[in-house]
């Protein structure tokens, strides 16, 4: 390890040298607490006895090989303090632990797994100019496995059951929330214990890798929520690591985060080493397409307030890392979580920006929502809400997210944000998912979404899949099904993404309506959408620039999926003029194919 570089924030291989290795006659333990007074390993190897490391390079290390120390056995670092008293911890770059509630790290061989994704690996691209359909889940919630007493499924058996339904739903991307090891399941793994610990409530390092690597052979990609923020105060882990704040600020002012948990001193090289390492990690040892980075705001701003100011170490960081990701990784994802205003997220670092490929756009997911919480009568006075996106969209490489943060903590689901009773909310839906698929930018959608769950996200839930049973259910999860698919299968929503060509606004002036109608291309194929957010009728006049003809490719108020229009094969508007009637009923969205 380049020890000039792991002290200056310029490393990203930290963990091939810290950590346990397994070597021919055991295992080699190193670990770095530069304030101890003593280290000493222990674990099932020595009885949990304790066998003394010694100091290296600069004394500041910690190691010692210990033979018939092998993979699968547990073991725990006891690091004695200046004072003489000790604390039993995990290894910050172990690549195992324990299920909770116990803590000990366990003995992992990085090499063992092979993979077999060249050609996926090969053929990647950041999607910019493709469309990118991301299906965000939470490992133990999505299908529960009744021959497990915790309900979860493994990695590996996980990946059997979610590829044919994210291919057959039409989504190209899974978004997994965080996987590192965590204490508290209702934390949803964002305060880790163990970063470089694939959690164990799932299974192994190496079944997680068979995850990632089957979603590869059938052409799922893979992106990671990663935590670079903060951690979990547990004193086995990195709080107070070698007797002093060693990974979080020393002064809680900074160091206590609003979450009740650490914050990551990103001042620090050693830190700033730690989790760059990190990232690169899961990309290079695991092949995960990318990461979503969590909490961006409290990187850029002192606890996450603007009024507190920039944190400039923590943006150089973030800069840093980013930069030399893309460097070695350019086909794999970056996306930021970021509800702040700052500028140049998704700008090049040597221009001053952030380096992300992506960010979330949050307002446009807060105004949507609003928007369809409000009433038909009071939808015309917050016309503007769904219009004010494109005021600012080219400043970003945007995502448009629906994710888990939405369905949560009192929100309500997606569909219970609808205005109206129960059966009045499915046609609002549906015209705000074509809305969301039609509106430039990437998409993101929570699992239950698809289906219309009407309970919000537990953890300790699988699904509420049983309410397939029901027609009106069931006709909505076959309406977003045939959505994705359309939008995987006209470049027309992806191409031109983040260039102004891509998008046209033809009427964008019925507040009295609450009607919206854009055009879609991607340089040569062009689609109308058209959208009404009223409960009323209309014969809506829509005018092209050209003469052309419409081809219906999907009307949210198709029979099909629970609406009240039957429509017989194709619908194809043909006028002599530039000037369409097209019959629009209350909460109806279409997409139209305009040809010549």
């Amino acid at each position: 390890m380049d020890m000039y570089g792991f002290y200056t924030g310029k490393i990203f291989d930290a963990y091939e040298y810290l950590g346990c290795h397994v070597t021919e006659k055991g295992s080699v333990f190193r670990v770095f607490a530069p304030a101890a007074l003593k280290v000493s390993v222990i674990g099932d190897f020595n009885n949990w006895s304790e066998i003394e490391m010694g100091k290296i390079y600069d004394g500041n290390f910690w190691e010692c090989e210990v033979s018939g120390a092998r993979e699968g056995m547990r073991y725990k670092y006891r690091i004695y303090r200046q004072d003489g008293e000790f604390i039993d911890h995990c290894d910050p770059y172990g690549y195992g632990m324990e299920l909770r509630p116990q803590n000990a790290s366990v003995i992992r061989n990085l090499f063992t797994y092979q993979f077999h994704d060249d050609k996926w690996l090969n053929s990647r691209t950041d999607c910019k100019d493709k469309p990118l359909n991301i299906y965000e889940l939470h490992i133990g919630s999505w299908k529960t496995n009744k021959e497990d007493k915790n309900g979860w499924y493994r990695y590996n058996m996980l990946a059997d059951k979610l590829i044919p339904y994210v291919k057959e739903q039409g989504y190209n991307y899974i978004e997994l929330m965080p996987v590192s090891e965590h204490p508290c399941d209702n934390s949803w793994g964002y305060q880790n214990t163990g970063f470089y610990s694939p959690t164990s409530r799932y299974g192994t390092m190496d079944e997680l890798k068979e995850f990632v690597d089957k979603c590869h052979q059938n052409g799922i990609g893979v992106l990671l929520d990663f935590v670079p923020v903060h951690f979990a105060v547990d004193d086995y882990a990195l709080a107070n690591f070698d007797g002093t704040p060693l990974y979080e600020y020393p002064h809680t002012d900074v160091g206590n985060s609003e979450w009740g948990s650490k914050n990551f001193n990103h001042s620090r090289g050693e830190v700033q080493s730690f989790l760059q390492s990190n990232a690169n990690y899961w990309i290079k040892e695991y092949h995960f397409d990318g990461l979503r980075i969590d909490a961006i705001s409290n990187i850029i701003y002192w606890q996450g307030n603007p009024d507190r100011g920039e944190n400039l170490n923590a943006i150089e960081f973030i800069r840093n890392m980013n930069k030399e990701l893309k460097r070695r990784y350019p086909s794999a994802i970056l996306a930021a979580e970021d509800s702040t205003s700052y500028p140049m997220v998704t700008g090049s670092v040597e221009k001053g920006g952030l380096g992300f490929d992506y960010k979330w756009d949050m307002g446009w997911m807060n105004d949507t929502l609003s928007f369809m919480k409000q009433s038909p009568a009071n939808r015309t006075a917050e016309y503007h809400k769904l219009t004010f996106s494109m005021m600012y969209y080219y400043s970003e490489k945007f995502i448009m997210p629906l994710s888990h943060d939405e369905v949560v903590h009192g929100k309500a689901t997606i569909l219970q944000k609808m205005n109206g009773e129960y059966e009045e909310k499915f046609p609002q839906a549906r015209t705000l998912y074509m809305y969301m698929y039609a509106h430039p930018g990437k998409k993101l959608n929570f699992m239950g979404n698809e289906f219309a769950q009407l309970r919000e996200w537990d953890e300790k839930r699988e699904q509420d899949w049983d309410i397939l049973t029901y027609p009106i259910h069931d006709a909505f999860h076959r309406f977003m099904r045939e959505l994705n698919q359309i939008y995987l299968k006209y470049p027309a929503f992806s191409k031109l993404d983040y260039d102004k060509d891509g998008f046209q606004w033809l009427d964008c002036h019925q507040e009295e309506k609450c009607i919206y109608a854009f055009m879609r291309t991607d340089g040569n194929q062009k689609i109308a959408a058209i959208f009404n957010f009223s409960d009323k009728e209309y014969k809506y006049k829509l005018m092209t620039e050209k003469i052309c003809r419409l081809k219906l490719l999907l009307a949210s108020d198709n029979e099909k999926y629970g609406g009240k229009v039957q429509y017989e094969g194709e619908t194809i508007y043909t006028v002599k003029a530039n000037t369409f009637l097209i019959p629009m009923g209350g909460y109806s969205a279409k997409f139209f194919l305009a040809d010549k």
